[in-house]
């Protein structure tokens, strides 16, 4: 239990510590680029990028990561100290930022005051009670920003998908508060009508009255969607139980893509075969090349079904544009080799001056790899994931060692 307790009194002060060192970082990279003469709004761009990578997070989290440690070196002394002494977690220090965020400095300092001042009020408060204090200290001290917070929220509306386990997707609404109540309420009551009707659940029958309520359709074979499912040959026409891959999902089991193949003809739907070619060897598809400055719709699904995901290193947010490792004003071609299918964030990180990318294409040796070099000079390497269905030949761990250096050379 003693080790345990020490052990996250460690991380808490690991985080604080990485916050000392990311200001330092924006410090250190803001006077080099005003030496040189960079205008004072393009100072310090693609920094959060940076700091993802260097924490192996996405680049919506090196966001996260700098404005947390923006906060707490400049504006919440009290929350830095819990946080580095252990007393306050990385978590209960992160309510403490994004509750207050809307803040003055200096309103936001005196909430920081009044709760970390005294670290011995934490002990025993819940995550909850915690978020709940914060917040209505912050409409005591300034109640027209909370309302204002509350309206531009919900600017922020979205719907979104994140895989789940077993085949399954979770589908996420960010609404205001009466939409979001009013759909749950709606489809509750129709559940509490329709439960005990037939061997569906509560649940089961909320879930089915959403998909039928949007989309119009009574189930989900009539609905008409595209679905890019890359599965192996040995898959598609075989017995092989090798996965296959849904863009925008991720892998699924060879007899659901058998089964979603299934679907589709025997609906008479309109369905597409495209072929795509690999190295047997290293599983690199095969490339595909334009003299266009815009990729075309072709190559675009092409990257999408190779690269899969972002493809900056431990982003796995979803391909929402496609551009040039190497610049197309700096004759970089629109092919394959050269393009990279790339999230908006880490897309407009990598113009930022400091940052180059350089791309090996796929070759008997490889799979195509991408390496991306920061303004500080640390290289990552992004090597494509293997297709569905291709197993690589299995290698020594100095084999591996190689490849590795290999790759960021």
């Amino acid at each position: 239990m003693d080790c345990i307790s020490l052990l996250e009194a460690i991380k808490a002060g690991c985080a604080a510590a990485q916050a000392v060192e990311a200001m330092r970082l924006e410090e250190l990279r803001v006077e080099a680029e005003r030496s040189a003469g960079v205008p004072v709004a393009r100072q310090g761009r693609g920094l959060a990028a940076e700091v993802a990578l260097a924490r192996r997070a996405s680049g919506s989290a090196g966001g996260r990561y700098l404005g947390f440690a923006r906060a707490l070196m400049r504006v919440m002394p009290h929350t830095r100290a819990a946080l580095a002494s252990g007393a306050l977690t990385e978590w209960r220090a992160t309510i403490l930022v994004r509750e207050t965020a809307h803040l003055t400095p200096r309103d936001r300092g005196e909430i920081d005051r009044r709760i970390c001042a005294d670290v011995s009020v934490l002990e025993g408060v819940r995550d909850r009670a915690l978020d709940a204090e914060v917040k209505r200290l912050a409409y005591e001290l300034d109640p027209q920003a909370v309302v204002d917070r509350h309206a531009q929220a919900a600017k922020d509306r979205r719907v979104s998908t994140r895989p789940a386990p077993d085949g399954m997707v979770r589908l996420s609404a960010l609404l205001p508060l009466v939409s979001g109540i009013s759909v749950f309420a709606s489809l509750k009551r129709h559940a509490d009508a329709t439960v005990g009707g037939d061997e569906r659940t509560h649940a089961q029958v909320m879930a089915d009255a959403l998909v039928e309520r949007v989309t119009g359709a009574a189930t989900t074979d009539a609905l008409p969607l595209a679905v890019n499912a890359v599965m192996s040959d040995e898959v598609l026409l075989g017995d092989s139980s090798a996965a296959a891959h849904v863009s925008g999902f991720g892998p699924i089991p060879a007899d659901t893509a058998r089964a979603v193949v299934a679907t589709a003809l025997d609906a008479d739907t309109a369905s597409t075969l495209r072929r795509l070619y690999e190295t047997p060897s290293t599983g690199a598809l095969v490339a595909m090349d334009s003299t266009a400055r815009l990729f075309p719709t072709g190559l675009k699904t092409f990257l999408e079904f190779r690269d899969q995901s972002c493809r900056i290193p431990y982003c796995d947010a979803l391909i929402a544009e496609y551009d040039h490792a190497q610049p197309h004003s700096a004759d970089g071609d629109t092919s394959a080799g050269n393009g990279l299918g790339m999230c908006v964030s880490h897309n407009r990180a990598k113009q930022n001056p400091g940052w180059v990318v350089t791309t090996r294409d796929g070759t008997d040796a490889a799979r195509h790899v991408a390496t991306i070099t920061t303004p500080t000079g640390h290289g990552h390497a992004s090597r494509a994931p293997a297709p569905p269905g291709h197993r690589d030949e299995p290698s020594s761990p100095v084999e591996r060692q190689l490849r590795a250096l290999l790759d960021a050379a």
